[in-house]
């Protein structure tokens, strides 16, 4: 009879559902920020250079994330046309994480070095050229365009606040590093980076 008194009181119902959801949220996120799979780096991977950071930040405002994913699930389908399941390990430093669910275009969790540059830089300007079924936007301006780099060190700075461990000298030369730089030229060196520096699964 004590399942009636709460099936029949919402109140309660309600404050005991909230309490058994936050229970199973804790017991599952918990785990989580202690373990080091999904706290440490994964052997060989390293914070983006100052270049690649530009261009993760030109795939984010281009709004790349919505039809690619960076997360490959480990299902045989998944794993055969992308490569090695991805870790946890290797997106520690990124803020935001790209994991994504979309995926209008290929994941690009292991795109790095796939490709020559020539051959992204093509394919970013207009995709047609290379992959004709493709429904992929061009992005033509992005040569046009350079690198602002008096941000980069600024930049830096913030993910150092939040665990990425930049030096010193890294922040220092961030701006010489990118100088002169198009954003074309960031974002083909962020694609080129993906999926590269983690030794795990090699």
């Amino acid at each position: 009879m004590k399942h009636e008194i709460i099936e029949k009181n919402v109140g309660l119902l309600g404050v005991l559902v909230a309490i058994v959801i936050s229970v199973g949220g804790l017991v599952e996120i918990i785990p989580l920020t202690v373990s080091s799979e999904t706290t440490q780096p994964a052997p060989g991977v390293k914070p983006y250079t100052a270049l690649q950071l530009e261009g993760r930040d030109i795939y984010l405002r281009e709004g790349c994330y919505t039809c690619h994913s960076q997360m490959i699930r480990p299902l045989r389908g998944e794993t055969e046309r992308y490569g090695h399941y991805s870790l946890p390990g290797e997106s520690v430093y990124d803020h935001p994480f790209q994991f994504g669910s979309k995926r209008t275009g290929p994941d690009l969790a292991r795109v790095g070095g796939k490709y020559s540059d020539e051959w992204q830089r093509l394919h970013l300007i207009n995709p047609r050229d290379l992959v004709p079924e493709s429904n992929m936007p061009g992005f033509p301006w992005l040569v046009k365009h350079t690198v602002d780099s008096s941000l980069t060190p600024r930049k830096m700075q913030a993910l150092r606040t939040v665990g990425v461990p930049y030096s010193d000298a890294e922040i220092a030369t961030a701006s010489a590093d990118v100088e002169g730089k198009t954003e074309m030229d960031a974002l083909i060196a962020y694609l080129q980076g993906l999926g590269t520096a983690s030794q795990t699964w090699k």
